[in-house]
């Protein structure tokens, strides 16, 4: 198989190919300094826009990471979930040009998916003690941990709008699974969508106008690969979507926060058939 990374711009609303390569590639984050970080391997890479390629980024002992990765706010750290030490996904954090991992959460199972805008958080997913996946949010000092949702089937794919007001994630009720956003501290819950396809991974644009989505055909299960996906585009005050590019993909193509700085772009991989 291939994958190739893309860039969506706003202006024109147009997809540009930045590049492909053999294998599975997936996650990308847009990296506050301009390069993109991916996951391919259970590896960490960057890939600079000026000269699009895959470089090794330094992760010590951590080979088994998955596609939860990113750059914190000011660009000096990234955060990762890995299973090396544990054999189950923990959350770590370490310096943006590479090096030793340091933990960051306690409990496991957990997946990150972001940082809060002051960089005192990071939000992730996670399951406890049997229960459904929700969504936490971790002290980046301490590690103390607290639980933001209640009451859903599975909850996945968080992510902080950029004034830190709303974590937006997508939710899973009576078999529908939907975008919703939460305040911080547990109030406000509000659904943002509600039609017939399986929306996940919503992300808000830095510029606060917009927030993109993947979404599944309906009826899918889970966030599965290889699949005839679609992005969304809807505002981030609520109301209509429109469906922005179609393309063959799913997990991987769109997990983690990808917007530019600004909000004029955000990345996205898909895989040719």
């Amino acid at each position: 198989m291939e994958s190739e990374i893309c860039i969506w711009h706003a202006a024109g609303a147009s997809v540009e190919p930045v590049l492909r390569v053999p294998g599975r590639v997936e996650a990308p984050n847009w990296h506050p300094e301009g390069h993109l970080l991916v996951n391919a391997e259970g590896r960490l890479w960057r890939v600079p826009l000026a000269a699009p390629r895959l470089e090794p980024v330094e992760t010590g002992f951590a080979r088994r990471l998955n596609n939860d990765h990113a750059p914190s706010p000011d660009g000096a750290r990234i955060a990762l979930s890995d299973k090396t030490e544990t054999g189950r996904s923990c959350i770590y954090q370490m310096p943006a040009a590479g090096g030793t991992p340091e933990r960051l959460s306690r409990n496991t199972p957990s997946w990150l998916h972001g940082w809060s805008p002051d960089g005192r958080f990071v939000v992730h997913a996670g399951a406890r003690d049997g229960g459904p996946v929700g969504i936490y949010l971790t002290e980046v000092a301490s590690g103390a941990e607290r639980c933001v949702t209640a009451a859903f089937d599975h909850a996945d794919g968080p992510d902080f709008s950029a004034d830190g007001g709303w974590i937006w994630f997508n939710g899973e009720r009576d078999g529908a699974v939907d975008i919703w956003r939460i305040r911080p501290d547990g109030r406000e819950l509000q659904r943002m969508t509600d039609g017939p396809g399986v929306d996940w991974f919503p992300h808000p644009s830095p510029c606060g106008a917009h927030v993109v989505h993947l979404r599944y055909p309906p009826g899918t299960t889970g966030h599965p690969a290889d699949l005839d996906v679609a992005l969304w585009l809807m505002p981030q005050q609520g109301g209509p979507g429109r469906e922005i590019a179609r393309f063959r993909g799913g997990q991987g193509s769109l997990n983690v926060p990808s917007w530019a700085p600004g909000g004029a772009a955000f990345a996205f991989i898909r895989y040719p058939a």
